[in-house]
């Protein structure tokens, strides 16, 4: 079995609760979690899709990448920080919205106090399989975990799921603030 893409699930009906959505720590830079909602392993669907929410911690940030076969959407639910969209800086806070085109460079990070949170959503899917195969399974009334590194394959993983080639001339927040 190919363990980079989960089997779909039958179609039908979907609904669920936070409590029962499959959920992942993440490890450095992004420092939070995420949970995913929607994918065709967890409901067969005709277009598919998956939708989830992330978690950013203070400080922390995803690191700028592409996505050469996927639209992405962003919608901001808590926090606030900046999207870096091919190259240029936009303020984000709640409801701000995020629209990412195939092969379009983008990063977001939180320089706020408290999380960075929103709603993804990619089309098509892939996007719950990386965070699935980096993160570390998390449940409701955890308590957060130390930092923890991203796998040595990361770049691997990267490209067997929706992301484009490693970028070798990345935007770094850590570096741009000193």
């Amino acid at each position: 079995m190919d363990h980079t893409h989960l089997p779909p699930a039958p179609s039908g009906i979907h609904v669920s609760g936070s409590e029962t959505r499959e959920s992942y720590w993440q490890p450095v830079p992004a420092n939070g979690h995420i949970d995913v909602a929607l994918a065709p392993h967890i409901v067969g669907m005709e277009h598919p899709f998956a939708l989830g929410t992330q978690s950013v911690a203070p400080g922390g940030y995803v690191r700028e990448h592409t996505h050469e076969r996927n639209e992405e959407a962003i919608y901001v639910i808590e926090g606030h920080g900046r999207a870096v969209v091919d190259g240029k800086e936009y303020p984000i806070r709640s409801d701000s919205v995020v629209f990412l085109p195939k092969n379009v460079r983008h990063m977001f990070i939180n320089d706020g106090e408290t999380r960075l949170r929103w709603v993804w959503l990619i089309v098509p899917n892939g996007l719950e399989d990386f965070f699935r195969l980096i993160g570390k399974p998390r449940r409701s009334g955890d308590r957060v975990p130390s930092n923890f590194p991203r796998p040595e394959n990361v770049l691997e993983i990267e490209r067997q799921t929706v992301f484009g080639a490693d970028l070798a001339d990345k935007f770094d927040p850590v570096s741009r603030n000193s």
